[in-house]
Formats: C-alpha cells, structure tokens, sequence
C-alpha cells in the first residue's frame, strides 16, 4: 500500500450545509466506512446532466453523471487510473479535499491492525477492497488459475478475479468488497475504530460530501441486480454489460470512501468503464453463483 501524501491547503468548492440527518443502510459491495445516521449530501452538483446510458438508479444522483467515469473512446483509455490531478478535481467537486483524509498515521494503522482496537483480520478485508477497487494499469492482482499465479487487470469492466480464480463481480456474495458490510455496519469495527483513533473529522467530511446521496442510489441499485450484480448500459441502440462497481453512484462512493482513506488510493480507480465482452458477461449472468472460471474467458479481455 502506499503512503498518504501531504495534505494540501483546504479549498471547498462544494458548499456544504446542514439539512437535517437521514438513516442509510449499509451498501453491498462498497469498502471501508459506516454510512449509519449520515447527513444529507450537501455537496455542489455539476449543473447539467448527460446522457450517459445508465437509468435511474444505476445513474445516481442527478447532476453527478459528469464526474463518473465515461465509455472509453479508444482501447489505450482501458484501466487507466484517475491519476492524482483528476482525482482531487473530482474530490472537490463532491465535497472533499486532502485535508478531509486520515493522517498518514491512522490510514497505515487502520490497514495493518494498529491503533486502538486494531484487528489484524479486518485490516485484510479492507486491504482487499481496495486492492480489487484500484484493479488498474500497474496494479494487477494474482489468482490462482489453472494452478499457476496468473495476474489480471480488469478495473474498467467492473469485474475482478478472486485468489481461487473465478471471475465475477466486486459485488458479488463471495467479494471481500461485500463481506466487508459486518464491518461498516452501524455500530460496526470501522465506525468505533474511527472514532477511538482521533478520525471522526473524516467521517463527518464523508457524511457531508455528495457520498450521501449516491449511496442511497448505490443501495439501491445493489437491489435489484441479482446474483450477477451487472448493469445494462444503453446508448443509442447499443446495449452493454458492465459490473456494479463501474455504475456511476457505485463507483463515486468507493471513490470518496478511498479518498478519505488516502487520496492516491482514489487516484488509482479506473477512469473509463468498458464493456464486459458479451460471450463472458452472458456467462456470469448464467452462473448460478455468479462466477465463471477465469481460464476460460481470460482470452476475451485485451
């Protein structure tokens, strides 16, 4: 994992106000952080909406859909990350900045069981998450596959290979980034591990960011998607598959939860969705559990 940088000066660009508290249900498939008793989002949205292909709710909250990752255009833009320009624009306009992360202390605390009330096990849940949420350029995780390590990057599908290697969805029930809900649970590890180690500021930052009001589309979305967990894109006449973690409000909470953990790690999130190859994603579609061997479909990814 890598450290946190400096924290530059704060410069809100997401007006934020106080509206009264809301009761969000823990999410299916996203990382890190309680979303227990949140305040609504009070963070700027952008001014005009866009066609994106995505309906409601896989679209989220009106007047965010600029700042979702797009289809990409051409196939040198496939699992590309934000980089780190990109990502802090992005963090502003919803509401968050690098003063809003955790200190270098408390994210290398949190990550490896340190602090007050660590938990070894916990710790490498959530290192999981993000490591299958930051699935990009330079960054490809290991399976085993066919019994050899094999890695993969497979971010802009919204699709990962888990260590025993099968292909599915981050949302997925098998996915460390689904199984993490016992512990952002409301009165969950990460809330009290929060709180007892000096970071409830960052977690009010979340509550008060534009991660508010995308989760509760986020949930929603997780609903009705199935053991897949893939959603249908439809542009003009083209019709797409792509997994959950590349829906735009899906993928805009992991974005600020990562960012307040540490804001290269938002930085390294996929910057363009693609199409999961028809042939594959009719496959996870068609498995009872949602997975596929990734040895018989590797040969349809780039």
């Amino acid at each position: 994992m890598r450290g946190m940088s400096s924290p530059s000066p704060r410069n809100r660009r997401g007006a934020r106000s106080h509206r009264g508290a809301v009761s969000v249900l823990a999410l299916v498939g996203v990382c890190i952080l309680s979303l227990a008793s949140t305040q609504t989002a009070s963070a700027e949205p952008v001014a005009e909406a866009v066609d994106t292909g995505f309906v409601i709710p896989f679209v989220g909250a009106p007047g965010y859909e600029t700042l979702a990752p797009t289809q990409l255009a051409d196939p040198s833009q496939l699992n590309q990350p934000l980089g780190q320009q990109w990502a802090d624009e992005i963090a502003g306009r919803i509401g968050l900045d690098r003063a809003d992360a955790l200190s270098e202390q408390q994210y290398r605390d949190l990550i490896t069981g340190g602090g007050v009330g660590g938990s070894r096990d916990a710790a490498e849940v959530i290192d999981a998450c993000v490591r299958i949420l930051t699935n990009t350029t330079g960054l490809p995780l290991y399976s085993d596959v066919d019994g050899r390590p094999t890695p993969s990057v497979l971010a802009s599908y919204g699709l990962y290979v888990n260590t025993s290697g099968l292909l599915e969805s981050p949302a997925n029930a098998d996915a460390p980034t689904r199984q993490v809900n016992s512990l952002i649970a409301p009165g969950g590890f990460v809330g009290t591990w929060l709180r007892n180690n000096g970071a409830s500021r960052s977690l009010i930052a979340l509550y008060q960011s534009a991660y508010t009001v995308q989760a509760v589309y986020g949930f929603a979305s997780q609903q009705i998607s199935g053991t897949a967990q893939l959603v249908t894109n439809t542009k003009g006449s083209v019709s797409s598959q792509v997994g959950m973690s590349m829906a735009p409000p899906l993928w805009m909470v992991n974005f600020a939860l990562l960012y307040v953990l540490n804001p290269s790690l938002a930085a390294a999130m996929p910057a363009y969705w693609s199409p999961i190859p028809s042939v594959v994603a009719d496959a996870v579609k068609a498995s009872p559990t949602g997975q596929v061997p990734f040895g018989d479909y590797a040969s349809y990814f780039q």
